[in-house]
């Protein structure tokens, strides 16, 4: 489930949005309105329930042979989440809403905004089985007791990284 040439994505939960209100989100680091979206390189950073948190890494130009071995084995991209987040990733019911990239900016490098009411191409489309995804685009999907020290790890190397809604992770075990 990626975006088309010219669309960009947001993924929800909710089958029943039919326009999209640029708002602030409740952890917004900036001021200003907007409606999020992801284009097709980004989509898989949402294949996951909403509330997960999750912690991604992957090569880059940049990433070292040592880094690549000791971070990502043989993959190119991996994706962690809890054990405790196993069942909400079996069950979710997910769902893609596509728009036409024209009415979106870019947003650093990783999203799409627009500052204006938004109306969806057509319906959501069902994500589905979040798992067959993962494994149909090829990014090993690690299951882990605790995000932490995967995640102190990736963010002390040279691969590339993003983690969404860690504030969710199990807290961190202070030795």
């Amino acid at each position: 489930m990626r975006a088309a040439e010219g669309e960009v994505l947001h993924f929800s939960e909710d089958p029943h949005i039919s326009r999209f209100v640029p708002h602030v989100a409740a952890t917004a680091r900036q001021p200003e309105a907007y409606v999020w979206a992801v284009d097709a390189a980004r989509s898989p950073d949402y294949w996951f329930p909403r509330q997960c948190p999750r912690a991604m890494a992957w090569v880059t130009p940049t990433t070292t042979v040592d880094d690549r071995a000791r971070v990502l084995g043989t993959s190119e991209r991996v994706h962690a989440v809890e054990y405790t987040w196993l069942e909400a990733m079996r069950t979710v019911r997910l769902f893609a809403y596509r728009f036409s990239a024209e009415h979106f900016e870019p947003f650093g490098d990783a999203a799409h905004v627009a500052t204006r009411t938004v109306r969806p191409l057509g319906p959501p489309e069902p994500v589905g089985d979040l798992f067959a995804l993962h494994e149909a685009a090829g990014i090993e999907l690690r299951v882990l007791t605790g995000l932490w020290p995967f995640w102190n790890t990736v963010i002390a190397s040279s691969v590339g990284f993003s983690g969404i809604r860690l504030r969710n992770a199990t807290p961190r075990l202070i030795p």
